[in-house]
């Protein structure tokens, strides 16, 4: 069976995975890009082609462009929430297609978790965004269904990777803990108690002042 996996899941010091005050202009809230400026700096991310011409050198390739680049290795299909998807309120608009434009980066069948479902939105690039009213397993068997035998992700946002790891159906968990303290915002760990006897657990750090956790079954 395909395992279902989170990669490059940011947290600050004290568990937050994003901030407060989430909006179309601040999709991180206060926290704003503070959480994933380790990732930006790679050549994962680079690559990526969200970095415009001239913005710098082709990133790093060190040991967090590694654990970045396991992002994409056998992937057939992703889940998200309705707030990785869009701002609070998104679905009253009738127009929104995501952050990503026309060309997103998960190249796969996309599942956005929503207790207001839309139909079906294909883009370019391989990605169709589907939504879905469902509990974690409920959509997790669709999902696999639809990654024909490849792994799943779970994108996030904090909300729906602990409702995944409450369930009992996360077998990869990468998260970096990165050096600031935010202070509100929506927190991962909560409820989550002992969640690390499940798993064996390993910690690298690196230069950049992260820390990558990863929790395996």
């Amino acid at each position: 069976m395909s395992r279902t996996r989170v990669h490059n899941f940011s947290i600050s010091l004290d568990g937050f995975a994003t901030g407060e005050g989430l909006s179309v202009d601040a999709p991180f809230g206060h926290a704003g890009h503070r959480l994933h400026e380790w990732m930006t700096a790679t050549r994962f991310w680079h690559g990526l082609g969200v970095v415009e011409q001239g913005e710098g050198a082709a990133g790093s390739t060190g040991a967090d462009n590694a654990f970045a680049e396991r992002h994409e290795h056998g992937i057939g299909a992703e889940i998200m929430g309705a707030g990785k998807f869009g701002p609070p309120g998104w679905q009253d608009d009738a127009e929104w297609r995501g952050w990503w434009g026309e060309n997103p980066p998960f190249h796969t069948p996309t599942f956005v978790l929503t207790h207001r479902p839309r139909p079906s939105l294909p883009m370019e690039g391989g990605t169709t965004f589907h939504f879905l009213d469902a509990s974690p397993a409920e959509a997790l068997d669709t999902a696999r269904e639809a990654a024909a035998g490849l792994d799943v992700r779970i994108g996030g946002g904090p909300t729906v990777v602990r409702d995944f790891l409450a369930a009992g159906l996360v077998d990869h968990l990468h998260v970096v803990q990165v050096p600031i303290l935010l202070g509100r915002g929506v927190r991962l760990w909560d409820g989550l108690e002992s969640l690390e006897q499940g798993y064996a657990v390993e910690a690298v750090s690196t230069p950049s002042g992260v820390t990558h956790l990863t929790f395996t079954r």
